[in-house]
């Protein structure tokens, strides 16, 4: 068996949103490890422990970056332990890849996993991030997607303005997560529509979005419809007009790095093995609540 490995480096996260065999799970603030066994293949990312064919190879850690504080995805249940619909994808991830050994790293914001991505501090991020052309430029993306999403506006229950699309936001101010996919269709939208609304970033947990939007601070926001049960189990909001994007959603890797596409290669295999075997679909149903890992 690997080794868990959880790295601290923060608790707070900016939001935008299968128990690993006998691998023992860790708190973002302590780390803890089940004894390990050799991993008996290798691929090509593989470091051998010695020349000989029956020697054990040693596993190549790869760490994870992702956050804490993301509800049902990546967070911290009421005993401490990280888990989530993402923290246990990646653990079967790495229950099927004895070539590598996975060790998560918490990271408080999107614009913390993206510059520690590109650092090297961290291997890939796993943090129900959204394919989008403005990160496939400067990003690689797995090519198996293990969630779908939808992208609508969100507003509070008791709001009864027509607001059907964007534009209806004229005036308003709406919230978002710098670096999000949100914040992205946002700025995409002012950039041919400068000055419909003003776009104001949030600071707190995911629940401040849900405050902001409620207390009539600002009118707005966009979100993922698998997220606004996640982060409004009081049904507070609500999502109004029709999709203003879908997107697949995968692990985020750097680019024109051979040994991440080796690892990405790896992974991709790995989730169509979890998809076919029914794995995946459990996983979303257990944590987001339906299945969210077709396209349909």
């Amino acid at each position: 068996m690997k080794k868990w490995v959880i790295l601290p480096l923060a608790l707070i996260l900016v939001f935008t949103l299968a128990a690993c065999g006998n691998k023992n799970n860790n708190t973002a603030s302590e780390s803890s490890a089940s004894s390990s066994d050799s991993a008996s293949t290798s691929g090509p990312a593989s470091e051998s422990a010695s020349s000989s064919p029956e020697a054990p190879v040693k596993a190549k850690k790869i760490i994870v970056g992702t956050s804490s504080l993301f509800p049902q995805v990546c967070f911290l249940d009421e005993n401490g332990k990280l888990t989530g619909y993402d923290i246990e994808l990646v653990r079967e991830i790495d229950k099927r890849l004895p070539e590598y050994e996975f060790e998560f790293q918490l990271l408080d914001s999107m614009p913390s996993l993206l510059l520690s991505l590109e650092t090297k501090k961290v291997d890939f991020v796993a943090h129900e991030i959204e394919k989008n052309p403005e990160r496939t430029e400067k990003y690689l993306f797995n090519k198996v997607p293990y969630a779908h999403w939808k992208n609508k506006i969100v507003v509070s229950v008791n709001n009864n303005d027509p607001i059907e699309t964007l534009a209806d936001l004229k005036g308003k101010k709406v919230i978002t997560h710098p670096s999000s996919a949100a914040d992205q269709i946002l700025k995409n939208y002012d950039k041919d529509h400068p000055g419909t609304y003003k776009i104001v970033y949030q600071s707190g947990a995911a629940n401040d979005t849900v405050e902001q939007i409620e207390s009539g601070r600002v009118t707005a926001t966009v979100a993922a419809d698998f997220a606004l049960s996640l982060i409004d189990p009081e049904k507070k909001l609500k999502t109004v007009g029709k999709a203003l994007s879908t997107a697949d959603i995968l692990f985020l890797f750097r680019k024109n790095d051979p040994d991440e596409q080796a690892l990405a290669d790896a992974i991709d295999k790995a989730i169509t093995e979890i998809k076919a075997d029914g794995t995946l679909s459990a996983l979303s149903k257990q944590w987001l609540g339906q299945d969210f890992t077709t396209a349909e």
